[in-house]
């Protein structure tokens, strides 16, 4: 027996592969020329006074006068608008100013690395800050590119059709917040790792998915609301062992592995946050600290977004604003009915947290740390061995016809993982759960700018087939 469905044509990564890199290119050749037919609406890029620090780089600092290229390298620090400005600046002096720590390291140290080291070269022809601005360009367009395939990666063992992963790839590659992904944001990366931690998630290999949820909340402060699948993880396979192994001992175990991964997943936050707090508050008398220096919880990112970005619960309710809202509505709406439409599909899955889901539809969530058979980084599983577990698996269904039905009886693992899914097993879940958040703080509390970035990932990526 063999299965399109699960045996993709090679040609599918490629596919994704030739489009990620095709799309990136449209959509630079359409940024080139929509700035050189309009006058940009943004002119932060002006905004580049010496560093503050005599450790900064800075003899390389400043406009192009003794570049070889000076009107070139203009031209690419013309392209460092709006969010660019600030991680170009950290990249090249440091975290400064307050405001310049709501945006996190990772990005920032991937383009000094970039800047120094491949990209060095170039600083003689164009000067130091256009470099730095290639580097990030190049660091996210190629992080991107990855990102798409970890999405095809990750779809098809959620999804078991790769007709659909490959649509929901190609998908993510035109979607229409593309700009973000080929400008000097951090979503790129972003994606990347929240992509690949959930693949790896998935493919059995909690500990590099540990590593990679971490790199994404290095990225993005939304990246440690990727510790709930961790949770949601944990929260079956504890049930598994105390219930039905009656095994207390091995539920221990699991409970407190499952809060070591959540705690390296918000560990690199958290340090963020201490860092900033020791550059800004220690060694300062109380009447010169900052407010939030004083909190019993001195959260600096809170702080920042709240004072600078004016962020908070319903602030942005505001009649000037309608035009925004109506402008974030059509991603809002498709994020409302991708949730209701698995809820009302699968309710007593949904409302049980998947311990009620039907075995045709039940995905050993509990059991990820131990899986052998699902698929790894090669997801080309040899059409023999998929074949062998499928003949089992029917065979299984109709020797169970023969007896009484009992949609809640959980078969063995092994057949368990090889069912048609159709995109309503338990694990999408979380994926639900994590969509609804996003989508309810991006509504009540964010702003549009902001509201279109987080929504559309979750929506295109865990959602869109199904």
């Amino acid at each position: 027996m063999k299965s399109s469905r699960s045996n993709p044509p090679n040609s599918h990564q490629t596919i994704i592969l030739k489009s990620a890199i095709c799309s990136r290119l449209l959509l630079i050749g359409l940024i080139l020329l929509w700035r050189t037919v309009l006058h940009p609406y943004d002119t932060s890029s002006l905004l580049n006074p010496n560093c503050l620090s005599s450790n900064s780089i800075t003899h390389h600092h400043n406009h192009n006068q003794n570049s070889l290229l000076p009107q070139l390298g203009s031209t690419i620090e013309d392209s460092i608008v709006w969010d660019s400005v600030y991680f170009v600046r950290i990249a090249e002096c440091g975290y400064e100013y307050e405001q310049s720590y709501a945006f996190l390291p990772l990005l920032p140290i991937c383009i000094f690395v970039l800047s120094h080291t491949v990209f060095a070269p170039l600083v003689p022809f164009i000067g130091l800050r256009a470099v730095l601005a290639l580097a990030g360009y190049a660091v996210n367009n190629v992080a991107f590119v990855f990102a798409a395939i970890y999405l095809y990666r990750l779809s098809a063992i959620i999804l078991n059709d790769h007709e659909a992963a490959l649509r929901a790839s190609l998908l993510f590659c035109f979607n229409p917040a593309s700009i973000f992904y080929s400008s000097i944001y951090s979503d790129s990366l972003y994606s990347l790792f929240s992509l690949g931690g959930l693949y790896h998630l998935m493919s059995g290999s909690d500990n590099i998915a540990v590593l990679w949820f971490a790199l994404s909340g290095c990225a993005r402060s939304n990246g440690v609301l990727n510790a709930g699948y961790f949770c949601f993880q944990t929260m079956h396979q504890v049930y598994h062992d105390l219930f039905l192994k009656k095994d207390a001992r091995l539920a221990v175990k699991a409970f407190i592995i499952g809060a070591l991964r959540c705690i390296c997943t918000f560990l690199p936050f958290i340090a963020f946050q201490a860092y900033g707090y020791y550059n800004i508050c220690h060694g300062h008398a109380p009447e010169e600290m900052r407010p939030w220096c004083k909190s019993k919880i001195p959260l600096l990112y809170n702080y920042i977004q709240s004072h600078y970005w004016k962020v908070g619960f319903l602030r942005y309710f505001q009649l000037k604003q309608l035009p925004n809202f109506l402008l974030a509505s059509p991603i809002l709406s498709l994020a409302i009915c991708c949730i209701l439409h698995y809820v009302r599909s699968q309710p007593e899955i949904f409302f049980s947290l998947g311990f009620r889901a039907p075995n045709g539809q039940k995905r050993s969530i509990d059991s990820f740390s131990s899986l052998d058979t699902v698929p790894g980084p090669n997801i080309a599983t040899s059409k023999e061995t998929f074949s062998t577990k499928m003949q089992e698996y029917h065979n299984l269904r109709q020797r169970r016809q023969m007896i009484e039905r009992d949609d809640y009886l959980v078969l063995p693992e092994e057949h368990d993982l090889f069912q048609k899914p159709e995109c309503f097993h338990a694990f999408v879940i979380p994926c639900t759960l994590h969509l609804g958040f996003m989508a309810a703080t991006a509504f009540l509390v964010m702003h549009v700018q902001v509201r279109l970035i987080l929504v559309k990932l979750q929506h295109i990526s865990q959602h869109a087939d199904c």
